[in-house]
């Protein structure tokens, strides 16, 4: 049997344990992110149940990660003073045994965006999380990014997901219309989401820092990614039920982060 013949398991039914599980440990998630979506993340992650920290500098971030239950990495707007801070707090997290993400803003934009993507990944992350562009830029295969918006299905880069997972030893989560996650050999697919969610600036993002929240409480990489995208995209599905666009998508997102209860997330959560 070949790995597309490979049958599909409904993965669904942790959904909602790890859920629940975030919201009654409320782990501390430190991340060293961009200016543009700082205020969006830290409302989702309380939302979800989370603590979240915006910790920046060099003079600080070693210590604050070594304190959290994780920490993720967002290179949306660099510069060297943030890339020396983001060594130095990936460097205390492996240290303490902290999971962390890395979300590769951009790669394959510029030189230096892509060698900073690349440098970082070969850090050891749990889980790197990025659009199908982004993904085969770290992998250092052909593809082409439009600034931070991809140009290529999630599906174009699976297979370059696999290596790029099976190479550093990671966990690479692919998110598009079907978020797809592996670690070289397993793979989950996620079909939650709206088209209206790509309207909203950050989205990625605020996926990568829900990866580190489940990452928190869930120890298995692959599932902890799955579960987190779940979770975000039925959120983006309810939330879109109830919005006339993206102004009112991105209010709606947070309440139903914070109102989701097991029966919905039970009936509507797509994992496989």
């Amino acid at each position: 049997m070949t790995r597309q013949e490979e049958p599909s398991v409904d993965l669904s039914a942790g959904v909602w344990e790890s859920l629940r599980r975030v919201r009654e440990r409320s782990p501390l998630v430190h991340n060293i992110t961009n200016y543009v979506v700082m205020n969006n993340t830290a409302n989702a992650l309380l939302a979800v149940g989370a603590s979240p920290a915006m910790v920046h500098a060099r003079e600080e971030v070693a210590d604050f990660a070594a304190i959290s239950q994780a920490l993720v990495v967002n290179i949306g707007t660099l510069s060297p003073q943030w890339v020396e801070g983001m060594h130095l707090a990936i460097q205390s997290a492996r240290r303490s045994r902290v999971p962390w993400v890395l979300d590769p803003v951009g790669a394959g934009a510029t030189r230096y965006r892509t060698a900073t993507a690349a440098e970082l990944a070969r850090q050891a992350p749990a889980v790197i999380r990025g659009n199908a562009s982004e993904v085969l830029a770290v992998a250092g295969e052909a593809g082409a990014t439009r600034g931070v918006d991809s140009t290529q299905s999630s599906e174009d880069s699976l297979e370059a997901a696999r290596r790029l997972a099976s190479s550093l030893g990671t966990v690479v989560a692919v998110t598009g219309q079907t978020d797809f996650i592996t670690d070289g050999s397993r793979v989950v697919a996620v079909d939650n989401g709206h088209p209206l969610m790509p309207r909203v600036t950050g989205m990625g993002c605020t996926a990568s820092a829900l990866v580190g929240a489940f990452l928190a409480v869930e120890p298995d990489a692959v599932l902890a990614a799955a579960h987190a995208l779940s979770v975000l995209g039925l959120a983006g599905e309810l939330a879109a039920e109830q919005s006339r666009g993206p102004g009112s998508l991105q209010v709606h997102l947070l309440d139903v982060l914070y109102t989701l209860d097991e029966a919905t997330v039970r009936a509507r959560a797509r994992v496989r």
